[in-house]
């Protein structure tokens, strides 16, 4: 089954709860939110705070993404504020295990990212003791980008290296119904998707696309 995860770092700002109520009625799984520093990334997006002010306009899982240089300062935070999974990034400058660890402990579930130069070899030792993995198939920090195809290699690899573990693959960035159809195929099943559904006409029909469905 393929989850469909709107990423808000396209939706229109100025009414976040509207979007997030209009893309679960849309049919979306998760609410993926890119949380970004001004350092990790070049752009600043929204933090533990405006993550908090919208939990209460849905039920869907919030799925967070820490593009930052120091995740594990933001854990509490972004669980206090309503996470129900925490990503952190591969190539952060703080202990990844540790990072895994303590959301765990906090209740939540945790993954880890890797941007396009990451080899898939350095997130093997973690496969166990994670979630998810979240292959980024663009530079992490802006939307709109195109889909870069190693990524689907990479997907590929995963797949075979977790087998039966309880461990999701999803993909971020450039995402449309080609790439995401080729995304399935490869064996990811989360697809976080921000322009090609808060750009569309119809949110509902952009998500069916997303997954397959005519």
């Amino acid at each position: 089954m393929t989850l469909i995860a709107p990423s808000l770092l396209s939706a229109d700002f100025s009414k976040l709860a509207k979007e997030i109520k209009d893309v679960e009625k849309a049919g979306a799984d998760l609410i993926h939110w890119d949380v970004m520093d001004g350092h990790f990334v070049p752009n600043l997006t929204f933090g533990p705070c405006v993550i908090k002010a919208n939990r209460a306009y849905t039920k869907l899982p919030f799925d967070v993404h820490l593009m930052v240089d120091r995740p594990d300062k933001l854990i509490d935070q972004c669980v206090e504020a309503g996470a129900d999974m925490i990503t952190v990034h591969m190539e952060s400058a703080c202990r990844v295990a540790d990072c895994v660890s303590h959301i765990h402990a906090l209740g939540k579930k945790a993954g880890i990212s890797i941007k396009p130069q990451t080899r898939v070899s350095e997130i093997i030792p973690f496969i166990p003791e994670i979630d998810l993995v979240l292959v980024m198939s663009v530079e992490p920090g802006k939307g709109g980008q195109a889909f870069q195809a190693q990524a689907l290699e990479k997907i590929v690899v995963l797949k075979d290296l977790i087998g039966r573990k309880k461990v999701q693959i999803s993909v971020d960035g450039g995402i449309n119904p080609e790439t995401a159809e080729a995304c399935r195929f490869a064996g990811a099943n989360i697809l976080v998707a921000g322009t090609s559904v808060f750009k569309a006409g119809s949110y509902a029909k952009a998500i069916r696309l997303l997954k397959g469905d005519q």
